[in-house]
């Protein structure tokens, strides 16, 4: 069998983030940021840490969703700025050491794409089975619409040629047909084209609305869905060997882990990564009822991706931090928790907020979720700000209150803009947290601040490789507010501690296969835990804190490289 190294995967053990190009850095003072700005900040993340860059849309658009109804998927919007100077970005990040990866957003077009333009035009057009058209809804079609608060329906009727158009999201956004080997091969080409200028992968939106074919007439064209994202993978893997895929798919466990791939081997073929939906809801979950339980579940029931796949774990994204997952009393805990006023939360079934307000600016409560993050199993994603402590802006629209400009300094639009506020794509953060308290320049010189703490989370996590690469295990505790999980590699182990109640505790768990006298480090203070007979090790937690604690071995050298 081939050993695949640690370079070839190098995803398992990178640190992703999330960035807007049009709220990071605006460097023409237009008011919108822009490629030339987001270079100009690159610093600043390879000061964190980041390994990987995933950039929201940034193709021309009508600005109906954010960037995501795309008018031309072959092209930079020139709000932000050209082709040249997105690849300099791209450049000037792998000579930083970081990977750029982008939104696949494949799932629709915009109603003003020159193919809907075309496919409306006539029912003979030549791009008119691009879409998906109906003379009546299909009783056996698609249900449920993304935006409930706006559409009351996946099919929009077209007057001009007398047939109702497929759409998931907006009706601005009319749904691609997959089915069509036309449009399948032309996701291919955007695939490419975007490769071939250095981009690393790609984040595929909405993946199973991608792959959805009910109610269509040439349903039967479709090879099996999982067959098709199994083709694209391999596509980019042509393209560019260590490219990946890393999916949207918001469903339970067992439906998620197909979309890796073939489960009977130990190769992952579709999906390279997976976000972990569920584990985050039930980490909001047990962080407000401040018992550990509902995330030990959740990490019990994962299936284990394929060697060759990862999980992705997060503590919030772009979007509304959803709660779907959660039963209507779980919601209602974690909404009264975090969100209890109905303009904090949208759609019934997520919450529009950033962390560090949901707990009150309580740097304990922050910290715990971002150490969880770093040390639960899977790639840990950033959503830009995060670093900082920024809050959200509950007078933007939407998901929009948490995509608002980047605190760079305590200056005049945080630092983002020298524009006049009527002129950013979002409000600034206002009170609290807003740029004049929480802002990277203010923060970078403060050891104590956040920030600082982030960074020193990101190279303890980049120092402990079994954190990303090692085999993972809930263990039980004496105390129902504290998870323990230990990572393991032949080489070593990391035993993680989380306290998720408001009290001080001494837990005690069982490490398996641990001698009693050994030694575990605490990664952070270098503080020392000797090991009971049989295993048992006990620590002090703090109020809401967390240690990560080393099980010594020989070969305990954080510089030491893995192969598997």
């Amino acid at each position: 069998m081939r050993l695949t190294r640690t370079s070839d995967l190098w995803w398992k053990n990178a640190v992703v983030y999330c960035l807007d190009v049009e709220t990071y850095q605006d460097s023409s003072g237009d008011g919108t940021g822009d490629f030339a700005g987001l270079t100009q900040r690159i610093d600043h993340l390879v000061r964190l840490g980041v390994t990987c860059v995933w950039l929201m849309p940034f193709y021309p658009t009508r600005e109906r969703d954010d960037g995501y109804d795309i008018t031309d998927f072959y092209a930079v919007d020139p709000r932000l700025g050209t082709l040249g100077d997105f690849t300099e970005f791209v450049r000037t990040a792998r000579d930083r050491g970081i990977r750029v990866i982008a939104d696949l957003v494949v799932n629709h077009t915009s109603d003003h794409h020159p193919w809907f333009q075309d496919a409306r035009s006539s029912r003979t057009s030549e791009h008119r089975d691009w879409y998906v058209w109906a003379d009546t809804p299909p009783e056996d079609g698609p249900e449920g619409v993304v935006f409930p608060d706006v559409e009351k329906s996946v099919w929009e009727y077209d007057e001009g040629t007398e047939q109702y158009y497929l759409h998931r999201f907006y009706k601005q956004q009319p749904d691609l047909n997959v089915a069509n080997p036309a449009v399948r091969d032309e996701i291919a080409r955007i695939m490419g084209f975007w490769t071939q200028l250095g981009l690393s992968g790609f984040r595929v939106d909405a993946v199973p609305f991608l792959l959805e074919t009910d109610g269509q007439d040439d349903a039967d064209q479709l090879p099996d869905p999982h067959e098709y994202l199994a083709d694209l993978r391999a596509f980019l893997g042509r393209r560019s060997g260590d490219a990946v895929l890393l999916g949207e798919v918001n469903l339970p466990y067992p439906e998620t882990a197909r979309f890796f791939g073939d489960q009977d081997s130990s190769r992952g073929d579709e999906l390279t990564m997976c976000f972990d939906f569920i584990g985050m809801q039930r980490m909001y979950l047990s962080m407000a009822r401040g018992e550990a339980a509902p995330l030990a579940a959740a990490l019990r029931e994962r299936p284990a991706a394929p060697r060759d796949a990862h999980w992705a774990t997060f503590v919030r994204n772009h979007d509304e931090l959803t709660l779907d997952k959660l039963d209507d009393d779980e919601r209602a805990e974690v909404f009264a928790a975090f969100g209890p006023d109905k303009d904090m939360q949208l759609y019934d079934r997520g919450l529009r907020r950033r962390l560090p307000p949901m707990v009150e600016g309580d740097r304990r409560r922050v910290e715990l979720a971002y150490s969880l993050l770093f040390t639960l199993p899977g790639t840990p994603v950033l959503f830009y700000g995060e670093e900082i402590g920024m809050g959200e802006n509950l007078a933007a629209e939407g998901r929009q209150a948490v995509r608002t400009p980047m605190q760079w300094t305590a200056d005049k639009g945080g630092g983002f803009s020298t524009a006049d506020a009527g002129r950013l794509p979002n409000p600034v953060v206002e009170g609290a947290f807003g740029p004049r308290r929480v802002n990277a320049h203010d923060q970078a010189q403060d050891p104590d601040s956040p920030l600082s703490r982030m960074r020193t989370l990101i190279e303890r996590y980049r120092e402990a490789p079994e954190l990303a690469w090692g085999d993972y295990e809930v263990l039980d505790t004496d105390d129902s507010g504290v998870l323990a999980h230990v990572s393991s590699l032949p080489e070593g182990a990391v035993l993680a501690l989380h306290n998720f109640s408001d009290g001080p505790v001494t837990a005690t768990t069982t490490v398996p296969g641990l001698k009693g006298g050994r030694l575990l480090t605490d990664l952070f203070t270098g503080d020392t835990v000797k090991a009971a007979a049989g295993g048992k090790v006990s620590a002090d937690l703090a109020p809401y804190g967390y240690r990560w604690l080393r099980v010594n071995t020989p070969l305990d050298d954080p510089d030491r490289t893995t192969a598997v």
